[in-house]
C-alpha cells in the first residue's frame, strides 16, 4: 500500500478513494473521517482534490435531527461516469494487495492463532459470508476489534469476521454449521494453519 500511497498522493487519499469505490453510499464529512480515521481538515482537503478531478461529486441532502429539526448537509458520492474509474478500481481494489501487506503480522498481538482463513474482499469474492475466520484459544478480542477497525480504514470497507476457540470450531464442523461450511467450501486462503485443525476439516 506504500506504493499506492506514493502514486496517489498519500495514504489518506487512498483510503478515501477505496471508501467510495467499495461502497454505493454517499457520505458526509463526519462519516468519511470516522470510517477512514482521517482528521476532518485532511478529509476536506482530499475531497476538494478528488472533486476537482471529477472522481466524486457533491450531493445536498436533508437530514432530520433527533428532535425533528431538519437541516441540509453536503454529502459526497462516487462519480460513476468518471473516465478512469475501471482502471483505478482495478489498481486500488486489487485483493492481492490486502494480503501482501503482511496481514498475519498485524494480527499477532491478539494471541496464538491456530487457523487464519481469509476470503471475501481478500480474494475478490463477493459471495463469501465472511472476510476473515480466526480460530484460536484465549484470543484478545478487544485488541482484535482495534486491528479490524484499523484494517477497515485501510481497505475502505466494513469487514465480516468470525472468531472461534478450537472446541467451538470443531463442534460447528461436527454440526455442519452453515456459516463455517460456506466459508470452507467457497474459495479461501489459509494464512495460518497449525495442521491439526486442517486434518480435522479434511475428515469432514
Amino acid at each position: 500500500m506504500d506504493i499506492l500511497a506514493k502514486l496517489f498522493g498519500g495514504q489518506a487519499r487512498v483510503r478515501i478513494m477505496r471508501l467510495f469505490l467499495l461502497n454505493d453510499n454517499c457520505f458526509d464529512i463526519d462519516e468519511i473521517a470516522s470510517r477512514t480515521r482521517i482528521t476532518k481538515p485532511n478529509v476536506r482537503k482530499e475531497l476538494n482534490i478528488l472533486a476537482s478531478l471529477d472522481f466524486i461529486k457533491s450531493k445536498i441532502i436533508t437530514k432530520t435531527g433527533s428532535r425533528g429539526s431538519k437541516k441540509k448537509i453536503t454529502t459526497w458520492c462516487l462519480n460513476t461516469d468518471f473516465r478512469y474509474l475501471r482502471p483505478i478500481k482495478d489498481l486500488l481494489i486489487d485483493p492481492s494487495l490486502f494480503i501482501e501487506e503482511d496481514l498475519v503480522q498485524k494480527f499477532k498481538p491478539i494471541g496464538k492463532i491456530k487457523l487464519f482463513i481469509v476470503s471475501g474482499v481478500f480474494l475478490g469474492n463477493n459471495d463469501s459470508r465472511a472476510d476473515i475466520l480466526i480460530v484460536g484459544d484465549k484470543i484478545k478480542k478487544n485488541i482484535l476489534q482495534q486491528i479490524i477497525k484499523s484494517l477497515e480504514s485501510d481497505i475502505g470497507k466494513e469487514l465480516n469476521y468470525v472468531v472461534f476457540n478450537s472446541e467451538e470450531f470443531k463442534y460447528r464442523l461436527d454440526m455442519y454449521d452453515k456459516l463455517v461450511c460456506d466459508i470452507i467450501d467457497l474459495p479461501h486462503e489459509k494464512l495460518i494453519d497449525n495442521g491439526q485443525l486442517s486434518m480435522y476439516i479434511s475428515k469432514k
